[in-house]
């Protein structure tokens, strides 16, 4: 395998030769490959995590965004098709799970290979996603609110005129992934799933979100946690814990 620090859509916060999992990331709007970096030192030892890196981010800034999912899912499946050499597993939360999900669709079609598991987080089933206000293309200062309204970035973020003139353009294109996503019916996936999410979540209905189990025949269950949309990120929910112990419960099969 080449150099793993040679692809830069991925980005390998503690490289582990020796694990016998790869646990790939996918970020929420906004982010970047930088939201998990702190991971690895919770997950167990057996588990080497690879983080999506999007364009327009990190070390990628002044990229042109991507700004239609499944021509992204495409390119992903792409990159990752090298690192598909031990049994591997996808974790989106948000936005990530749609490209998750549709990068695995891609992965099985183009080579038939399917996760051993998908962990999905705060976002609605692709099939039955509720179609609200369009956040893309607010003004400034009611995307700001939204922002706000979501928890989605620290209050001192939100204060900083010159750290929002950088991060807005990240979010703006990353809600139209989201906004112009259409959902294409295919047979399920094979694998199991998880269904993650907030308990206080206002962005995502229960219903829609317990419909991801229509997306696979594998086993699926549904977990939910203390918080909202950014449960991942609260110590009190608790996830971090319980997203190792059920990494450590899978069997995943080479």
């Amino acid at each position: 395998m080449n150099d793993k620090l040679s692809n830069k859509w991925l980005i390998f916060p503690r490289p582990n030769p020796a694990a016998a999992l790869r646990l790939f990331c996918f970020h929420y709007a906004g982010g970047s490959a930088q939201v998990f970096h702190s991971w690895p030192a919770h997950l167990p030892p057996s588990v080497e995590l690879a983080a999506i890196q999007l364009p327009g981010r990190g070390h990628r800034f002044g990229e042109p965004y991507m700004r239609q999912l499944l021509p992204l899912s495409r390119i992903v499946a792409q990159e990752a098709a090298p690192y598909l050499d031990k049994p591997f597993v996808f974790f989106g939360h948000s936005m990530g799970a749609l490209l998750c999900f549709e990068t695995a669709r891609n992965l099985r079609r183009e080579n038939g290979r399917q996760p051993a598991h998908i962990f999905v987080s705060a976002t609605e089933a692709p099939h039955c996603r509720s179609r609200e206000e369009s956040l893309s293309d607010l003004p400034r200062s009611a995307l700001i609110d939204k922002l706000r309204e979501f928890d989605g970035a620290p209050a001192e973020a939100l204060q900083n005129d010159d750290l929002l003139d950088v991060i807005l353009p990240t979010i703006r294109a990353d809600f139209e992934l989201g906004e112009t996503y259409q959902y294409h019916p295919e047979s399920p996936l094979e694998c199991p799933m998880t269904i993650y999410g907030g308990l206080n979540d206002p962005t995502v209905e229960a219903e829609r979100l317990a419909a991801w189990s229509e997306m696979t025949v594998g086993a699926c269950r549904t977990r939910m946690f203390p918080g909202g949309h950014f449960y991942i990120n609260t110590p009190d929910s608790n996830f971090m814990p319980t997203f190792a112990g059920d990494l450590l419960r899978l069997r995943p099969q080479s």
